[in-house]
């Protein structure tokens, strides 16, 4: 893959990331559940820092303009999206935190799997680096789940 059909893909798994979490958070905060809410918000926090490091990196090349039908994922939408029934308004923190995990480590997968696959160089780096941060996601997520499970409070709580 060379690295502006990369930047591409990036950009748009990262713009339905961040939509996809913000809508959950809407749609637990409209039904009282602040819990899920918040955690769905710093997801799409930080699809949305991801997205702009993306966009900043693209910002000097020409990317092709891919319609949806174009983009090239390993399922049916970007990785990272999360799964639609997450929108119960009854969801519990413990499903929340599955759901957000499933989908950090579908956008890791698909990163790494570019990284291992990929003979530009150039994509190699970036992959590479979105690789990290993904990791970081999973493993912070591994952390709240751990948390969840022992009875404390998450970083998302007041």
């Amino acid at each position: 893959m060379q690295v502006e059909d990369f930047l591409a893909h990036a950009i748009q798994l990262e713009a339905e990331a961040a939509m996809r979490f913000g809508q959950l958070a809407d749609a637990m905060a409209t039904n009282g559940n602040p819990e899920a809410s918040k955690l769905f918000r710093r997801l799409s926090d930080y699809s949305r820092l991801h997205l702009s490091d993306a966009r900043a990196r693209a910002g000097f090349r020409d990317l092709p303009e891919l319609r949806p039908e174009e983009f090239v994922w390993p399922d049916l939408e970007s990785p990272e999206s999360a799964a639609i029934w997450g929108a119960d308004p009854f969801i519990g923190r413990e499903e929340a935190l599955n759901i957000a995990l499933q989908a950090e480590m579908a956008g890791l997968d698909y990163y790494q799997q570019i990284f291992e696959t990929t003979d530009d160089p150039e994509t190699k780096i970036l992959a590479k680096e979105f690789v990290e941060e993904e990791r970081d996601h999973v493993s912070e997520l591994r952390k709240w789940i751990a948390a969840h499970a022992a009875g404390e409070s998450l970083p998302t709580d007041p």
